[in-house]
């Protein structure tokens, strides 16, 4: 019989769910070294965000199958060292949705009729209506930045309070959002039309500080501001001298960039709202998040699939040995569409992706492929973590329309895997191929090269195929002591169009790439992070 480990605070329904099937033991507060000697004699472990799930905690797990985090975040938990282990991580994204996009709406309405200010003044015994004028949200616009679960909650409650909706997130399909009633559009477009702007985007590196100076100052003149996501999006010193100018009506911040945020200026200002990362708590988020996380274990002990795999798993041994090696192509295939789009400007609303599958590997299941290359494709925006169990129904979710293709032929290639990602822009087309067991990419739309991205960074550059254009890129990056790996160049004909594509150790900065960008022989540059 399985045994199962809690060392968290988890509410009773998920504890009770478990005990009517395994038996569980509470161990709460455990030392690190007590968990390592506790943890060999049980095959699960649940924790919330208290207990650190380590690489030595996991190596002593030898009879461990799975780790459930009952909440999303599983940053206290080792995830490689957990797959290298074969051992299954899970979490519960789904649970807390409600309770986040309820306390948007608590945060917005709190905004517009000055709720908090108003009450302390009648703690201290005043009494001063005409001080708190405050604003309908009826005919307001609400511009929603994220578009996931939560974002698309917060929508539907606040179409019932008869606001007109906008929405900034490339990575979901039209359709999906006109659903909902909303409409979707770059971010430039956003920010100077809504009357409220809330956040509900994952932090990655091209999302962090996403709202600071430059978007506030394309905010419409009091505008309000709300964050119920990470705090790391927002420029907290921007929005502090966006509240001191008056450009900015208001702004309600439920996290912060470091937590607790301590003596925090912006803390003070009198038009800001602020509350403790309060977003998921409510009994019922934890009574449905507890229960979500003990349904997952329940199914790896039972040796299903979990609903929420946390960490991708090993391709299981059935799979053809043909396979194997494109799981990482088609990964790579698919994050690289998502940066170049996201890289490509304001038109890149993604609808759709066609994966066409060539040669040997067109012959056999190519589900475990396509899983792989939307992993790629959603991993770098989506709020919670892509594996290969959950990306199809991500997708899904997300009202993108999946179409594959399989031919016999591949060219010089023994196997070849197309996407074409499709968006209201331009279509962007890459390919790639398995050598020596690593993945290449071969194709860039019309370009046909061979790069094997093994650098953090990819510096695409679109130029003339002209005497000194690679010198004169080398010299600006040599310049900036920006250090290049390699190169490669696809071009349809001499002296015509063509692309480089550098491999670069290095981040390339802002004004560093306009410089590249600025070079005469230059029609477009764009940097890739391949971390």
């Amino acid at each position: 019989m399985p045994k199962v480990l809690i060392t968290d605070n988890v509410a009773s329904e998920g504890i009770d769910l478990l005990q009517k099937r395994v038996p569980v033991d509470i161990k709460r507060g455990l030392s690190p070294d007590e968990l390592i000697a506790t943890i060999p004699d049980y095959d699960a472990l649940v924790v919330r965000s208290e207990t650190k799930v380590t690489e030595p905690v996991i190596a002593a797990g030898e009879n461990l199958k799975v780790i459930a985090r009952a909440g999303i975040g599983v940053d206290n938990i080792d995830l490689d060292a957990a797959t290298r282990a074969g051992v299954a991580v899970v979490n519960a994204p789904i649970g807390n949705t409600v309770a986040a996009a309820e306390h948007t709406m608590a945060l917005m309405l709190a905004l517009a009729r000055n709720v908090p200010q108003a009450y302390a003044s009648m703690k201290k015994g005043q009494w001063q209506r005409s001080a708190f004028m405050g604003i309908e949200v009826r005919n307001k616009t609400l511009g929603i930045i994220g578009l996931g679960r939560v974002g698309s909650e917060v929508a539907r409650r606040a179409a019932s309070f008869g606001m007109r909706l906008i929405a900034f997130d490339p990575f979901v399909a039209p359709d999906f959002a006109a659903r909902l009633g909303v409409a979707v559009m770059s971010l430039d477009e956003l920010l100077p039309q809504a009357d409220f702007i809330t956040l509900h985007t994952p932090l990655t590196p091209g999302t962090a500080k996403l709202i600071s100076a430059p978007q506030l100052a394309k905010m419409k003149p009091g505008a309000r501001l709300i964050n119920v996501a990470r705090g790391e999006l927002v420029d907290e010193e921007a929005v502090l001298d966006a509240l001191e100018n008056e450009h900015l009506g208001g702004a309600a911040l439920d996290v912060f960039t470091n937590e607790p945020p301590g003596d925090l200026p912006l803390l003070k200002h009198p038009r800001l709202v602020a509350t403790p990362h309060l977003g998921a708590s409510t009994e019922e988020a934890q009574r449905e998040v507890a229960i979500e996380a003990a349904e997952q274990v329940l199914a790896v002990l039972d040796g299903q699939p979990a609903r929420n795999t946390v960490n991708a798993p090993f391709v299981p041994p059935e799979v053809h040995a043909i396979l194997a090696p494109y799981v990482p192509v088609a990964s790579m295939v698919g994050r690289l569409l998502t940066n170049l789009a996201a890289e490509s400007g304001a038109s890149r609303q993604m609808t759709g992706v066609t994966l066409r599958y060539q040669g040997e590997i067109a012959g056999h299941s190519t589900a475990i492929l396509k899983a792989a290359a939307l992993v790629g494709l959603l991993g770098p925006v989506s709020g919670e973590a892509v594996n290969l169990i959950n990306a199809p129904v991500l997708a899904q979710q997300r009202g993108l329309q999946i179409i594959e293709q399989t031919s016999a032929d591949s060219r010089e290639y023994a196997s070849l895997i197309s996407a074409t990602l499709h968006t209201a822009g331009d279509d962007i087309t890459l390919a790639g191929t398995s050598l020596r067991d690593e993945p290449h990419l071969v194709r860039v739309n019309e370009y046909w090269m061979d790069v094997a991205p093994s650098t953090p960074y990819l510096l695409f550059v679109d130029n003339q195929d002209q005497p000194g254009v690679v010198g004169a890129v080398g010299t600006v990056s040599g310049r900036h002591n920006v250090n290049i790996s390699f190169m490669e160049v696809g071009r349809i004909a001499p002296r015509g169009q063509a692309m480089m594509v550098l491999g670069v150790d290095d981040p390339i900065p802002h004004d560093v790439l306009a410089e590249i960008k600025a070079l005469p022989q230059v029609d477009n540059a764009r940097v890739v992070s391949m971390r």
